[in-house]
């Protein structure tokens, strides 16, 4: 992550803008890369930091990557969730998931592509990655808006499963203020469903929290999924 600028949330717009204002008092937009809803991370006059992008093409000079939620940092960049996870493996932090032989980003599998393809062995693994935000109490949640490409995912997760593959599932939450994790029923109650019975055939499910700072993440611990 480039150098984290400091400044204050002011709003969030057409799904991919958020205006902050900056400890100069200059007002500026950044791009928003979570399509989610963001419930319970939206607080108006909240910290915030963003990074500025070198990209000359792109259209917003500016990326919102956290929020100070008062009980921690929030991760709200979705973009990180897949780099986290493979610094992860790479460090052998992620139990059984350790000493891999291949990793790597973005492989294609029938009509989807996965995330992260790895090889231990003989075994070889398809990893999907999601970005978790939403809290109620003392979970993480996901989804926070409904999400029938989410639910294509793992469709295509057990389609690798009955065809061999070992696969799973990684949910990557960027905040440490939770102590479970569960599906968002009252959401999307088919993700939901879908999930529980990926779980049942043996899609491995990690609930993975990591700790957001401004100035960069750890990883905390692997928590429990309550189905």
């Amino acid at each position: 992550m480039s150098a984290p600028i400091s400044g204050k949330f002011i709003k969030r717009y057409k799904r991919f803008l958020v205006d902050v204002e900056l400890e100069s008092g200059e007002i500026v937009t950044a791009h928003c890369t979570n399509t989610g809803s963001l419930k319970s991370c939206i607080i108006e006059n909240a910290p915030v930091v963003i990074t500025e992008t070198n990209n000359k093409n792109r259209k917003t000079r500016y990326t919102w990557e956290m929020i100070d939620v008062g009980s921690c940092w929030v991760g709200v960049n979705t973009l990180k969730a897949n780099k986290i996870a493979f610094e992860l493996l790479k460090e052998n932090k992620i139990p059984r998931f350790e000493n891999l032989d291949t990793i790597k980003r973005e492989v294609k599998f029938d009509s989807s592509r996965f995330d992260i393809y790895a090889e231990k062995g003989e075994e070889k693994i398809f990893i999907e990655v999601k970005n978790v935000t939403y809290r109620e109490g003392d979970f993480a949640l996901f989804p926070d808006a409904k999400t029938k490409r989410g639910q294509k995912h793992i469709e295509q997760l057990l389609k690798a499963k009955h065809e061999g593959y070992r696969v799973a599932l990684f949910f990557i939450i960027q905040r440490d203020d939770v102590k479970k994790f569960k599906p968002a029923e009252n959401i999307d109650s088919e993700y939901a469903k879908l999930l529980r019975q990926a779980r049942k055939e043996g899609v491995e499910i990690l609930p993975i929290m990591i700790k957001v700072k401004p100035k960069g993440w750890q990883f905390v611990k692997i928590i429990d999924f309550e189905v």
